[in-house]
């Protein structure tokens, strides 16, 4: 069934209060759902107002826009980086005091920790002074603790968000350049470049505002750490320091390799996702020729050489991940091997502090703060390249005079030279001029290539004017050559997000010849349209793209209703997909009827039609060799055949086999397309016409995608895990990861084994005064520990 727009659910943040936003209970109702049953999309709340693609887009847009015209003045390149910091600083240096917050908190609670453990050690149970501190102490690590886990997932929520506002706000933003594009602006790009910059370059801002505070906070956690460990331990803090600053600029380096292996890897996704779209658009030609092998093997070879290049980076972050693990464990054992080689002995107190310290600063010193600049490095890459699609040309903003008066409607051209390409000497229009009132339907002929398209991309504002005059007021609909269609239900094409109107939408049916072609399905206009109408013929294409645009009701004539009120339609060539049947009921009910009170801009090949049109205007190679009526024309001696079979000996010409090439294979897809919509084609549209039964032409519908609920097969973990390395590499793998969380455990456990046996032997020392008590074997000790 065509799914009813659901009623969405009002986001519980909106009115959350303050403990309420603190500890997240304005998710507890979707967490109840989801512990009763499977959590659907009607389950979802409404988007925050904050975090609409619009407002964030806009917002972001008028920065950048700002920044180009600065730039402009200057006579400098914009920067794209600036406009996000002027956008965004504000709300996200709020969040740096939650870092600051949660790092200082790291670094207090071993000093409670510390103070705990020395009440133990020198314990006196008449004293009543420290008893009372220890419970400080205790009380004091508790609510650092609580504070920590707060600021913790508050931290994290909020950069998190704000990686998402960065994300859709640029998304927003290629996506409105996209559509702006100039033709040259087109030639320097490719659908695929656009695809990696939605998929892969906008997903980088998620993760770089996570780790982005640590670059500064890194630093100066390390700072305030060596600090407290020279007051606890003295100058032998400075060896386990050494080995953290020593990884500093290998890390910085290992960035700047990820920023090198980014731009490439993110050049070879552009090549790739090129030339799969091709590969898909030239199929039929490649299959027809049996290319498959040649084909496939090109795309693997692209693939390889991408696949190298994120192994090197897989390889790299392997290295930074291994860092952060060997690191810790080398600080604490430099720190305290110099610390008892220079005659100290350790206690418990002090390891415990010293490794607590080393715990907070190892995961912002050699975790976090390498993660930023690697993330930094790859954000840098990507904005570099959003930013050099962002400066590409595009068409001049349109906007069309609007008025309230039916009357003041018109479409007027004057003089109107134009050109795609600004290089060629011959322009693709020269001196075009016409004007076309409320209720008036002009047709535009000619040859393949004379510039009928054209002419309706200049009055769109989509091909920029070099000379004359374009007065357009009203709004426009403009049906495309190309018929367009998404992956959804009949019903959703036509309607296009707007209200169902049963009366209205019935007769839209009718009009455009729909009605028959839908009772040959088993769910009518409820069938779904597969991916680029793989399911739909041409015509039939061609005419839900038609029907999209207009929605009638009935009384003793046709009125009109638009659901985008439009006042002028821009008509190209919509017949020619349809049989000759078909599209007289299309160009009598629908163009002569229904738009008979509006402007009405027919690009055709159909010569038939020209006697009902008020003006015809006649092009060749770009110029105007005619304008008048049909009565003006036949009074001059016009041939009109003669310009239908100039067509004619065009398309006989772009048939002739040859050596097929991918553009090539588009055009004679959509050829095929056409010729298919006369098979599919209801023969008879008229009231009474005989039902065609059921067979070869009606529309496969396309089945819902199968979902299973469950536990997930342990097949599916296996083949998940030899998909990257057989079995016996991955058991190796396991073995060593085994072992390394082995030494890593058995590590902290033999120092605290020997801090417990310093302790011991303090004690003794203690209860003999100094005599006759062996000292610990330090060789011994500290060969385990190295080992």
């Amino acid at each position: 069934m065509e799914p009813v727009p659901r009623e969405e659910k009002p986001n519980p943040l909106q009115d959350a209060n303050l403990c309420s936003r603190l500890f997240f209970w304005w998710l507890n109702p979707l967490f109840i759902i989801g512990h009763k049953r499977k959590l659907e999309e009607d389950d979802m709340y409404k988007v925050m107002p904050e975090d609409s693609s619009e407002k964030l887009g806009e917002e972001l847009q008028w920065y950048w826009d700002k920044e180009v015209q600065k730039a402009k003045k200057r006579g400098k390149t914009p920067h794209l980086t600036k406009a996000i910091i002027l956008c965004y600083w504000k709300s996200y240096l709020v969040f740096g005091i939650f870092t600051m917050i949660e790092e200082t908190l790291k670094i207090i609670q071993p000093i409670f920790l510390g103070k705990i453990i020395n009440y133990f050690e020198n314990y006196d149970a008449s004293d009543e002074v420290a008893l009372n501190f220890a419970y400080c102490y205790a009380g004091a690590l508790s609510v650092c603790t609580l504070i920590l886990a707060i600021m913790h997932h508050l931290y994290f929520y909020h950069v998190q968000r704000a990686g998402m506002k960065l994300r859709v706000a640029m998304c927003h933003m290629i996506y409105r350049k996209a559509l702006r594009l100039s033709n040259v602006a087109m030639a320097k790009t490719t659908t695929g470049q656009i695809v990696n910059l939605l998929s892969n370059d906008v997903n980088k801002f998620d993760q770089v505002t996570i780790f982005l505070h640590f670059l500064w906070a890194g630093p100066l956690q390390a700072i305030a750490v060596t600090v407290l460990l020279w007051m606890e331990i003295g100058p032998s803090c400075l060896a386990g320091m050494a080995v953290l600053i020593i990884l500093l600029p290998v890390q910085t380096c290992i960035g700047r390799l990820f920023s090198s292996l980014r731009s490439k890897t993110a050049a070879l996704t552009d090549v790739r996702i090129r030339t799969m779209n091709e590969v898909i658009s030239g199929m039929k030609i490649i299959k027809m020729y049996a290319w498959e092998k040649s084909f496939a093997e090109l795309v693997n070879g692209l693939r390889r050489k991408e696949i190298a290049m994120v192994m090197k980076s897989s390889y790299l972050r392997g290295l930074n991940l291994a860092s952060f693990f060997v690191a810790s464990k080398i600080t604490v054992f430099m720190t305290f091997t110099a610390y008892v080689l220079l005659g100290n002995a350790i206690s418990a107190s002090r390891v415990f502090v010293a490794v607590s310290l080393y715990g907070a600063v190892r995961l912002t010193v050699t975790l976090f703060f390498p993660s930023a600049v690697e993330r930094v490095s790859e954000s840098v890459i990507s904005i570099r390249r959003i930013k050099n699609f962002l400066m590409l040309d595009e068409v001049s903003h349109f906007k069309p005079q609007l008025h309230g008066s039916n009357e003041n409607i018109i479409l007027h051209v004057q003089d109107l030279t134009c050109s795609w390409d600004k290089t060629l000497e011959t322009p693709t229009l020269q001196q075009i001029s016409f004007t076309v009132r409320r209720g008036e339907l002009l047709a535009v002929i000619g040859p393949v290539g004379a510039g009928k398209s054209s002419l309706l991309s200049a009055i769109l504002g989509e091909l920029p004017k070099d000379k004359g005059s374009i007065n357009v007021t009203g709004r426009i609909a403009y049906v495309s050559q190309q018929p367009w269609v998404f992956s959804g239900t009949v019903r959703s094409n036509i309607l296009f997000d707007k209200e169902y109107e049963k009366e209205k939408y019935e007769n839209v049916l009718k009009v455009c010849a729909l009605k028959k072609d839908l009772e040959l399905l088993a769910n009518g206009d409820l069938t779904v349209i597969g991916d680029r109408g793989a399911t739909l013929s041409g015509g039939q294409k061609a005419r839900v793209n038609l029907a999209r645009l207009v929605v009638f009701t009935v009384s003793k004539i046709y009125k009109l209703a638009v659901y985008q009120d439009a006042d002028i339609y821009l008509l190209d060539d919509p017949l020619s997909a349809v049989d000759a049947e078909v599209g007289r009921h299309l160009f009598e009910k629908c163009i002569c009827q229904a738009l008979r009170q509006k402007i009405s801009v027919l690009v055709t090949h159909q010569l038939q039609y020209l006697r009902a049109a008020n003006q015809i205007l006649i092009l060749k190679d770009g110029k105007m060799v005619g304008k008048g009526t049909y009565a003006e024309f036949l009074k001059s001696g016009i041939d009109f055949a003669s310009l239908l079979k100039k067509d004619e000996e065009v398309v006989e010409q772009l048939s002739v086999p040859g050596t097929p090439n991918l553009k090539s294979a588009r055009n004679r897809t959509f050829s095929e397309s056409s010729v298919l919509s006369q098979d599919s084609s209801v023969h008879s549209q008229k009231d009474g016409a005989v039902e065609q039964p059921p067979g070869e032409n009606a529309l496969a519908a396309v089945p819902e995608e199968s979902r299973h609920e469950g536990k997930i097969n342990f097949k599916v973990y296996r083949k998940y895990f030899s998909a990257g390395a057989n079995y016996f590499v991955i058991f190796i793998l396991l073995l060593f990861n085994i072992l390394a969380q082995v030494a890593y455990v058995l590590q902290d456990w033999w120092l605290s084994y020997w801090a417990n046996h310093q302790e011991k032997l303090n004690l003794t020392t203690n209860g003999n005064n100094g005599t006759n008590v062996p000292d610990l074997d330090l060789g011994f000790y500290l060969g385990i520990y190295a080992g």
